[in-house]
């Protein structure tokens, strides 16, 4: 998240009033929608002067970044903290604990359904605002940079493929895993548990399919 900032908080003060401007950030758009967000009203949800936020955020959409990053690294967190309690057998395995993980963000976490991991969502499901699919990096789009930062917990798995056959795959699997999940949320507010259920069945058998006929060692 820091590095979606102008400065990086020094004292503990600065970063309680970072983390505060963020969540009433995801407060406003939960109420709003990201139309209605403006900075001087996050600044005074959050009880910080107008020139502190600009301290540390260029304009409404840099702090919406930082959000999206802030997400991003609370949902791999979460995702981590599955793998390890449920010790998954195989590394596709994978693919279910992430979509829960996003499921349960979609329905509970302040402003998730209009920001996840940087798209702009102005209705359930989208379509996204335009130019919003670079928010989390000025080359990749928001959905390679998920990707990169899944990969790096499949590689904790002992199993796993590697090469450039892993890094499409995965690729493949985000971009799925989206539009499938955008039309649950489009279909019901708390996404349909139907189209969710194929969502991870999609996900699961490419994986499973695509990576074990890649392997060097498949026979």
């Amino acid at each position: 998240m820091t590095s979606t900032l102008r400065r990086r908080p020094s004292q503990r003060r600065s970063a309680e009033r970072v983390e505060r401007m963020l969540d009433e950030c995801a407060t406003l758009l939960e109420e709003v929608g990201y139309d209605g967000l403006t900075t001087k009203e996050v600044a005074r949800r959050a009880e910080v002067p107008i020139g502190t936020f600009y301290q540390f955020f260029p304009d409404k959409q840099g702090l919406v970044r930082a959000l999206a990053m802030r997400n991003l690294d609370r949902f791999l967190v979460r995702v981590t903290d599955r793998i390890a309690a449920a010790e998954p057998a195989h590394w596709s395995q994978l693919s279910d604990l992430a979509i829960d993980e996003f499921v349960a963000m979609k329905r509970t976490t302040p402003g998730f359904a209009v920001v996840d991991f940087g798209e702009v969502l102005p209705s359930p499901g989208g379509p996204a605002l335009q130019g919003t699919n670079h928010m989390l990096d000025s080359v990749l789009e928001n959905s390679a940079v998920v990707a990169q930062r899944l990969r790096a917990l499949v590689a904790g798995l002992h199993d796993k493929p590697a090469g450039e056959g892993l890094d499409l795959a995965l690729r493949v699997a985000v971009e799925a895993a989206d539009a499938v999940l955008k039309l649950a949320f489009r279909t019901h507010p708390q996404g349909d548990a139907t189209l969710i259920a194929e969502c991870k069945q999609l996900v699961r058998r490419y994986l499973a399919e695509h990576l074990s006929a890649a392997r060097p060692d498949a026979p």
